[in-house]
């Protein structure tokens, strides 16, 4: 034990005559990290700091699961992963279910922790602002926070307003939530910044710029005028947010609403006036085809439609991010795909018919042939049954030789002449792969690059993900000025819009222009994370995110006289015969609950921080 204890003594005597010959023994710097006073004094290392803080877009929408199936636009197709419980999750704290990048709120808040870090920092830069380097990355980080904060705010209102990063010993790290306005305002003052530090600046796509500024406050004044966050409004059209005594952390409790709406389309005016994105123009509709191009192109952001983004989460295949993999995750099973958000029957209905009319069941023409005439952003946003799509692999050539969607049952005849029945290939039932298929019978086109050459099984596409473009702007001028009185107007960018896809103008008057409205801005912004947060803001979710997904079932029976042994789409061989079915409530069941309109602050937040108030109707 003595000789133990003894050569403990020499080693300790030896490590201080080591440190005593080396002054800087203890001052070295970290070997596996940079300090943080050597970032912020390079404006290098400041630019790769900030670039940093864009990670928390993620995939943009471009996740496995999308927002679009907790909507009436898609439902998810494979059980157990959280989204399918469309009711259940929606308002529990301790469970929430499926949560993603942008739509979770530690994920936002410790991006906002970094983007802090940054503002802090670049306020009073340690490098000299040498072609303005310093300015325009504090107009990034003041984006970014603004951005954040914006995502917090849509999904769960009023938040705690962190305006800088937190350190060790702080008296206490709880803070309790802004009210619905102090937020509005504290993001509307990040963007004002940001849009006055950035003016000017010539920044690489993908990059926070003036217009994304303008077009973020545009948004984000458009919903704070909005029925759910008009506070006598939302109280007389739910008895939960009128039971609600905090209502002010979710809407304005006074002020001049008229005001509001008159902000909001005086921002997206600033837009449509700074921007040029991708209109025309036009005086009249273009034809039906070159509608179709024309909004394949702003979906693909090629061929001149990649003028429509503002701001855009940009993919390279090359590093196969998960953002590049929608055509598998969403295309068909028959193509060994799949499948996974599924276009319900209650969108493709509301594709409106060529000549501006609604498409009706109960009209015979429109039933026995579903998807002739339809609006031209149906044909490029889903892939339905006959679709003609790309080749089939070499192996499954022979079963479908045209690579036409089959989505339906079919007789067709075997050697000896005998009807028999085929299951189409992108089923449920499918010879090629049954596991995988739709149960609505429809497909994602939208976002899905069309090149034959791209194998969506096992190929990285480079669509990037609309942050935010400039159709949404006018989208929400038209709103603001229909709110405001002013039709006219209205009908002039709304018809605009229209013109650019073939459709005709809309003459409607009222609430009927309301109406007409809101269904354009459906289609048009279709997948585009846009519906959940329209369909509440509007509070007009009992009717239509709480509503049953519904499917079509789809039979095709040999003509008298006709013969195919191998299956194609065929109006001259075959009667089709289409039927709307309600979804098995076993796969999905969904309702609306006026407590859905706000996510639940979760469970674990509330314990560790006393002051935060959970949204309405949660417990």
């Amino acid at each position: 034990m003595k000789r133990n204890i003894k050569h403990l003594v020499i080693l300790f005597a030896a490590s201080l005559t080591i440190a005593s010959c080396n002054s800087d023994f203890l001052n070295t710097e970290p070997l596996g990290e940079i300090s943080q006073s050597a970032v912020w004094s390079d404006p290098a290392l400041a630019e790769a700091f900030v670039t940093g803080t864009y990670q928390g877009f993620g995939n943009g929408g471009f996740d496995e699961q999308m927002l679009a199936s907790l909507t009436d636009e898609a439902m998810f197709t494979h059980p157990g992963r959280g989204i399918t419980t469309v009711t259940e999750a929606r308002v529990n704290s301790a469970d929430q279910g499926w949560i993603n990048n942008t739509y979770s709120w530690s994920n936002m808040y410790s991006y906002i922790r970094r983007t802090n870090i940054a503002i802090e920092n670049l306020s009073d830069p340690q490098f000299p602002n040498d072609g303005g380097i310093a300015d325009r990355l504090l107009g990034e980080a003041k984006f970014m926070r603004a951005y954040y904060y914006h995502q917090l705010a849509r999904y769960f209102g009023g938040v705690p307003l962190i305006d800088r990063p937190y350190g060790l010993g702080e008296d206490t790290y709880e803070e309790a939530r802004a009210t619905w306005e102090e937020t509005v305002n504290f993001i509307v003052a990040d963007l004002n910044e940001a849009a006055t530090l950035l003016e000017g600046k010539n920044m690489a796509k993908g990059r926070a710029n003036q217009l994304a500024a303008l077009a973020l406050k545009s948004r984000i004044l458009l919903y704070a005028a909005s029925d759910l966050h008009d506070g006598p409004t939302a109280k007389a059209n739910s008895a939960t947010l009128s039971g609600y005594t905090n209502l002010d952390l979710v809407a304005y409790s006074g002020g001049n609403r008229a005001e509001r709406w008159q902000k909001a389309q005086a921002a997206a005016m600033e837009v449509i006036q700074k921007g040029s994105g991708n209109l025309y123009g036009l005086s009249a509709p273009v034809s039906h085809e070159a509608g179709i191009t024309n909004y394949m192109n702003n979906s693909l952001a090629r061929n001149g439609g990649e003028k429509e983004l503002i701001m855009a989460r940009y993919f390279i295949n090359a590093k196969l991010e998960n953002g590049g993999r929608q055509g598998l995750f969403n295309g068909p099973n028959g193509y060994n795909n799949w499948a996974g958000n599924s276009p319900v029957q209650l969108l493709v209905d509301d594709y409106e018919m060529m000549d501006g009319t609604e498409f009706d069941w109960s009209n015979s023409a429109h039933a026995s042939a579903p998807y002739e005439n339809r609006d031209a952003r149906f044909y490029a946003s889903i892939l339905y049954d006959g679709a003609q799509w790309k080749p089939r692999s070499n192996a499954n050539k022979p079963k479908d030789p045209l690579g036409q969607i089959q989505a339906g049952k079919y007789e067709v005849t075997d050697a000896s002449g005998a009807k028999v029945t085929h299951f189409g290939l992108d089923t449920r039932n499918s010879s090629i792969e049954d596991w995988n298929g739709s149960y609505t019978g429809y497909y994602i086109r939208k976002f899905t690059d069309p090149n034959p050459a791209i194998v969506d099984q096992n190929t990285w596409q480079e669509i990037p993900w609309p942050l935010l473009r400039y159709t949404e702007a006018v989208l929400n001028y038209v709103e603001a000025s229909i709110e405001l009185g002013q039709e006219d107007v209205a009908r002039t960018y709304l018809n605009q819009i229209r013109f650019r896809v073939g459709q005709p103008a809309i003459t409607a008057t009222g609430a009927a222009l309301k109406d007409a409205y809101r269904n354009e801005r459906r289609v048009e912004m279709a997948y585009e994370e846009q519906r959940y947060h329209d369909a509440r803001r509007w509070m007009i979710a009992n009717e239509t995110l709480g509503r049953k997904a519904n499917i079509i079932n789809i039979t095709g029976t040999l003509k008298p006289g006709k013969t195919l042994s191998t299956y194609r789409y065929d109006t001259d061989v075959y009667n089709y015969v289409y039927k709307v079915l309600p979804i098995d409530p076993g796969k999905e069941n969904r309702t609306w609950l006026d407590k859905m309109y706000f996510v639940p602050i979760d469970r674990n937040e509330i314990n560790r921080n006393s002051n935060l108030i959970q949204n309405p109707g949660i417990e």
